[in-house]
């Protein structure tokens, strides 16, 4: 499902215990007890670059595949999981049903009809004929604005994106959230800083390209119109890093309220198309924005306005088009903006559109238009037993006593403000492997000679369900992530999510070294919790609302211990000249911090006053900083780095791993890491939070 700016989502990940006794191997995928030595550069010293320490033999010796943009020991995992998915997915479609039925027809038909590569190529623009046609007969600004309503029905954008999540003043009932959009580039600084002018550029490049295979009017011509329009909605928009501020983004009114307050756009059709036709209420974000964006859309000439839902309406169905709109797509996306230099085989683009995901560049429709929860299902099934669901608990139960103790004995906080910190903490819900429920899709019509009208209906069968449960009881019980999903979240349910798909080595392996468990898993674990209380979820209290329940001091104190951690993190340069913004990952770097601290902690509580046993030289606690900086071991293209740190809330990985060490007075005992080390930070200045 699209979460537009709410959902808490850790991309990189967490664990789960796949353990069929037949496929568990007897010693650790990993080395001889969970970390690859012979991938560590031990000729680094640890106080110097701990992840090169960790990970620099594997850096050096590892290429990155040319059809990804970035290469890890996590993407390894997402490898094995589509390789499965591809034997379950050729099984199925050997089974040729006429008319599709079961849950497994329908798989397998979706699959076949992203695979029939002939007829793809036969129909051409054809496929999107009918939506385009609609943007032609469009007459007046006030259609093309209600055309916009379809961006979660169809393959139509939307300079207002929309999304049904929690209400965040109010969670037991469900709120339509507006947000700012409009943008085809990943950020509004692709079009306003001119380090990302060759990106701009090509982006401009591309439009025309695919504006030429729809034969739009004068495509160069209209090309720049798109581009120059976008520039101006670039400059109206919020950064990023504004955009994390739950309170700033908590705006509700009435529609009537939104028709005054953004005067120039049709409000009440574009929610009447998205089939919110009785709304009354919503909730804007970028509140300052939404004028700006709407005036913006009520001086641009009708031609451009046309244009731009043409060419974003082929770049969305683009996946499931022709080679001529698929390699525009990959050149412009894949290779530019990310670095990748080859597209990737047809098969795993197949499982992507059928499972959920993207196409390795970052993909509009996610899990939306798919039939994700249910191959989650028959994924889980055949991977994940039901027993396995237990196996984490102990894990978990020692991160969850880790934190109430390191909650109880903080010096900063005071004791009402601690209260209802360890209130909180007892309502989260730790969700593992596959959601209770499974989603129903018998309604939902496949056809193996259909692609684009199956993703359209998918996405329509997706959006019938989230809207339809809107006047509803909040479902505690859903999952935002399909169980096939190599990641982790933290969402507004007070829930965190391990599904089916990120419990792997090396992020959990039953045979591994608990030390290394506890350092990867158990950092993730505590990493999602600390989400709960980083500088955004702090702001949620144990109800689940968006409410003040700081004491005035203690908030400061922690906003003042927050932006040290930021200063930290905006002096990295993961490439010279490009520094990471401390701002929009701060929440991220809090978790980070907050997750490994936790760990450690929950590693010693399960030796339970035993001594840890040395292995290979190293200690206990050694191996636990080596089974997290193991978990981001990886290496990406510039060109991504340059996308990521623009857009992506996450700090680049070798500061996932070096920002929180360099935090934590047990590593530098555990290291014996000196002052005249170059990760060294003085005791006093050390960051200290949960």
């Amino acid at each position: 499902m699209h979460r537009p700016f709410l959902l808490k989502s850790l991309l990189f990940p967490f664990v789960f215990v796949c353990i069929l006794r037949a496929q568990t191997p007897a010693k650790p995928q990993y080395g001889a007890w969970g970390f690859d030595l012979a991938g560590a550069d031990t000729k680094t010293k640890p106080g110097d670059d701990f992840f090169r320490y960790a990970n620099g033999s594997w850096i050096d010796k590892t290429q990155i595949p040319p059809d990804k943009p970035a290469y890890s020991l996590r993407l390894a995992m997402t490898d094995l999981t589509e390789q499965r998915l591809h034997e379950m997915m050729e099984t199925l479609a050997a089974k040729d049903a006429a008319n599709p039925s079961t849950l497994e027809e329908k798989v397998a038909a979706f699959y076949r009809s992203f695979m029939d590569e002939a007829r793809i190529e036969q129909l051409g623009a054809k496929s999107i004929e009918s939506v385009l046609s609609d943007v032609k007969k469009a007459e007046t600004r006030a259609d093309l604005a209600a055309l916009m309503g379809r961006e979660w029905l169809d393959y139509e954008s939307s300079l207002f994106s929309y999304g049904i999540e929690v209400d965040l003043k109010d969670p037991t009932k469900y709120a339509f959230y507006l947000k700012q959009g409009g943008l085809g580039l990943p950020d509004r600084d692709y079009y306003l800083k001119p380090e990302f002018e060759k990106q701009k550029a090509a982006y401009q490049t591309y439009v025309t390209t695919l504006l030429k295979l729809v034969a739009w009017p004068e495509a160069v011509a209209r090309a720049k119109d798109v581009v120059d329009f976008e520039t101006r909605v670039a400059e109206a928009s919020w950064t990023k890093a504004e955009q994390r501020n739950l309170d700033a983004i908590y705006n509700p009114m009435t529609v009537d309220e939104l028709a005054k307050f953004a005067p120039g756009f049709n409000w009440k059709g574009f929610l009447g198309t998205a089939k919110m036709d009785n709304l009354t209420r919503v909730i804007i974000a970028e509140k300052s924005a939404f004028p700006k964006l709407a005036d913006i859309y009520a001086k641009t000439p009708l031609e451009t306005i046309r244009a731009w839902h043409a060419f974003h309406i082929a770049d969305n169905a683009a996946p499931y088009l022709s080679k001529a709109f698929t390699a525009a797509y990959f050149d412009l996306h894949g290779k530019t903006l990310s670095g990748q230099k080859e597209q990737q085989a047809r098969w795993k683009r197949a499982i992507t559109t059928v499972s959920g995901g993207d196409f390795g560049v970052g993909d509009r429709f996610g899990t939306f238009g798919t039939m994700g929860f249910g191959v989650g299902q028959l994924y889980s099934a055949k991977y994940f037993p039901a027993e396995a669901k237990a196996k984490i608990q102990a894990l978990v139960t020692n991160l969850m006593a880790a934190y109430r103790s390191r909650i109880q004995k903080l010096d900063w906080m005071d004791d009402n403000t601690k209260e209802q910190a360890l209130q909180k903490l007892d309502t989260y819900t730790i969700k593992v492997g596959y959601p209770d429920h499974t989603r129903d899709y018998s309604k939902l019509v496949v056809r193996k000679d259909d692609l684009i009208r199956n993703v359209r209906r998918a996405a329509q069968a997706d959006w019938d369900f989230y809207s339809g449960r809107f006047n509803g009881p909040v479902d505690k019980t859903d999952w935002g992530m399909t169980p096939q999903t190599n990641d982790a979240y933290n969402g507004l349910l007070r829930d965190i999510v391990f599904p089916a798909g990120i419990l792997q080595p090396p992020i959990f392996d039953p045979n591994a070294d608990p030390a290394i468990n506890y350092g990867a898993a158990g950092g993730v674990i505590g990493h999602e919790l600390t989400h709960g209380f980083d500088d955004q979820g702090r702001k949620i209290d144990a109800s689940g609302a968006l409410r003040d329940w700081w004491s005035p001091k203690d908030a400061e104190t922690f906003k003042a211990r927050a932006e040290v951690l930021g200063k930290q993190y905006s002096q990295y340069e993961p490439l010279p000249g490009v520094k990471v913004n401390g701002e929009l990952a701060m929440g991220e770097n809090i978790a980070d911090l907050g997750g490994l601290t936790l760990a450690l902690d929950a590693y010693r509580r399960s030796l339970a006053g035993k001594p840890a046993p040395v292995l290979d030289g190293f200690t206990g606690e050694q191996r636990v900083f080596l089974g997290w900086a193991q978990a981001w071991r990886g290496k990406v293209s510039d060109d991504y780095v340059r996308k990521q740190v623009a857009s992506d809330p996450h700090s680049p990985r070798q500061f996932r791993v070096i920002g929180p060490t360099r935090n934590i007075d047990s590593w530098y005992d555990a290291f014996k890491v000196q002052s005249n080390d170059k990760m060294f930070v003085a005791p006093e200045n050390r960051v200290r939070i949960w």
